[in-house]
């Protein structure tokens, strides 16, 4: 391998190292902070804890970033004894870093095809760390000069001179110590279901089935909680003890997963005091057809699709096509919801009423906009604003303080 590759297979390895050190110390202030929002939350589809937070953000628990981190570690290794090991180990290196770099290639166009296509999100440093892969790939593959199907024949060889060395066994003994004691002692995720499930697993629970937090989670949620600002709000409540308006762009993918986990929620109280909480869709369509702030439309179809649920509103079909945009959000266009708010909403006169539609639109954009409303999913529970929603026992949580909140007056 020359020079030039090994420094630049080392570089890829380090840049790697650091992201996905960035990436796991993210994870961890998600885990340890519900109310944490990362510096690359950008969006509302260009999002690292919304990534993170899905299913596709852990392995048995472990954040994947954890795992990352501990390959490049391997990976920034073995660039480095490219360099200073022995001539003939130097020369078995990159075919390591080629063997090694082809099994992460695979687990990163998975995760990659997870984040695009599955879930509709990206995350900017899950993309530096599937450039780091990539590169390393090229740079280790054109730096091999070797037969591959030697390699285990020369792994056998270069263990027995690490063993040799005491330099290479404490550095190895070293790594093992780290990795073995991030893996064991790296929190874990929470029980609750990630932020963008999938379509099945966001289907609603009962709710005998939402995990129970413990004393002190409840304590550190309601600190947190109790420490943010109650805004006024001026839509009505009629009654209910907890009002919660969620501003909402039905091509968002936060806001399908959020629609899909709250629904046992609401419905439980519904069931158990009826009333006591009211839920309010106001629309904020991330679309410049309707909404003046957006100048790069992320959603090309959402103005059509707010406008189509408010008319499907009025013939009683809301629930239905608000589930079927939902069920159609990675394939939607300004025509599919022309159709589906015909077949399933009902409406017979969507483009006669749209402008006037839009106006109304129009007016939620404004209000959120006075509200400080930027992306969607935010939640405002009682005036408390949530930006980007809740894990689903916190979310139960947060209405179960309200209520306790309002008895108590």
């Amino acid at each position: 391998m020359s020079a030039p590759l090994r420094k630049l297979a080392l570089v890829f390895a380090v840049a790697g190292l650091v992201v996905s050190l960035l990436a796991a110390y993210t994870h961890y202030r998600m885990l340890a902070d519900v109310g944490y929002v990362s510096f690359c939350d950008v969006s509302a589809t260009v999002s690292c804890t919304q990534v993170y937070s899905s299913r596709f953000g852990t392995f048995a628990g472990i954040p994947v970033a954890v795992f990352g981190a501990i390959w490049f570690a391997l990976a920034t290794l073995l660039g480095i004894a490219g360099f200073v090991a022995r001539p003939d180990v130097r020369e078995s290196v990159p075919g390591y870093l080629f063997a090694g770099s082809t099994i992460a290639l695979a687990a990163v166009l998975y995760l990659g095809y997870a984040s695009f296509v599955l879930l509709g999100l990206v995350c900017v440093l899950c993309v530096i760390t599937y450039a780091a892969v990539i590169g390393l790939f090229l740079a280790s593959g054109a730096g091999t000069s070797f037969p591959m199907t030697s390699l285990p024949r020369r792994a056998i060889r270069d263990l027995r001179v690490l063993v040799s060395s005491p330099v290479a066994i404490a550095v190895a003994l070293l790594f093992a110590g780290a990795a073995a004691s991030t893996l064991a002692f790296f929190p874990r995720e929470a029980a609750s279901a990630g932020v963008a499930e999938s379509a099945a697993e966001e289907a609603a629970a009962p709710a005998s089935q939402t995990p129970e937090l413990t004393a002190t989670q409840r304590s550190e949620f309601e600190r947190y909680y109790t420490g943010q600002p109650r805004l006024p709000l001026v839509v009505p409540a009629e009654g209910a003890k907890v009002l919660v308006v969620k501003f909402n762009d039905y091509q968002c993918p936060p806001c399908r997963a959020t629609y899909m986990e709250y629904k046992s929620i609401f419905a439980k109280y519904e069931s158990s005091q009826p009333g006591a909480v009211r839920l309010v869709l106001k629309d904020f369509p991330l679309e410049s057809e309707c909404n003046a702030s957006i100048t790069t439309d992320l959603h090309a179809s959402a103005c059509e699709a707010a406008v189509a649920v408010r008319l499907a509103r009025e013939r009683g079909r809301a629930e239905q096509l608000e589930q079927w945009i939902f069920d159609n959000q990675s394939r939607l266009t300004p025509q599919l919801v022309r159709e589906g708010a015909r077949d399933v909403g009902q409406v017979t006169n969507f483009d006669a009423r749209y402008q006037m539609t839009l106006e109304a639109v129009k007016a939620d954009i404004a209000y959120g906009r006075e509200l400080g409303v930027t992306a969607t999913p935010t939640f405002f529970i009682n005036g408390v604003r949530i930006s980007g929603g809740l894990p689903p026992v916190y979310f139960d949580q947060a209405i179960a303080y309200e209520l306790a909140r309002a008895a108590s007056k």
